[in-house]
């Protein structure tokens, strides 16, 4: 089975630095195959037997003695990206236009009561939840309408992780 992890927190703005070449071999290390990574955001896709939170949690502590700091990995399967993917409207983007936003979300979090947790604007925001993820849209000349910079902090935001719809879209390619 097809797997992705997408890493929480690393590569911005100068801070938690991976180098992506590394964090393939701790992969391969690890004895996942077809190892591969896309963009600086931290995204690895990787094939596996079963996963479990044991393994889970062996893949943070080896990222953290290798790297020398700790973070929080989400593992999906290939199925549920495509499934999430596949909620998000075509005509959805993140261009100069618009700011589209996929929030994955750890699993004591997977539920659509988890966006009663975020305020919105409904003038302007477009929130939807699709298999453990809040899509977020918006225009952009919009944005500062919006309600989501609230979210910042919150105990949500702290569990989980976002990509653009442009990434997730090509993750799903990748697969």
């Amino acid at each position: 089975m097809q797997y992705i992890a997408l890493l929480r927190g690393i590569n911005v703005w100068g801070k938690n630095t991976v180098e992506m070449s590394r964090l393939k071999v701790l992969f391969e290390t690890m004895g996942f195959e077809n190892v591969r990574t896309y963009i600086n955001s931290g995204n690895v896709i990787f094939e596996s037997g079963e996963m479990s939170e044991k393994t889970v949690h062996g893949i943070e502590s080896a990222f953290e003695w290798e790297f020398g700091f700790g973070i929080r990995f989400l593992i999906i399967d290939e199925n549920t990206l495509r499934a999430i993917a596949s909620e998000i409207p075509e005509e959805w983007e993140n261009n100069s236009e618009q700011k589209t936003d996929i929030f994955f979300l750890w699993e004591k979090f997977q539920g659509e009561e988890s966006m009663k947790m975020i305020r919105t604007n409904p003038a302007v925001d477009d929130l939807r939840y699709a298999h453990g993820a809040i899509l977020w849209h918006i225009e952009k000349k919009n944005y500062t309408k919006s309600k989501m910079h609230d979210f910042i902090g919150t105990i949500l935001y702290k569990n989980m992780t976002a990509r653009n719809v442009n990434t997730v879209r090509k993750l799903v390619a990748l697969l």
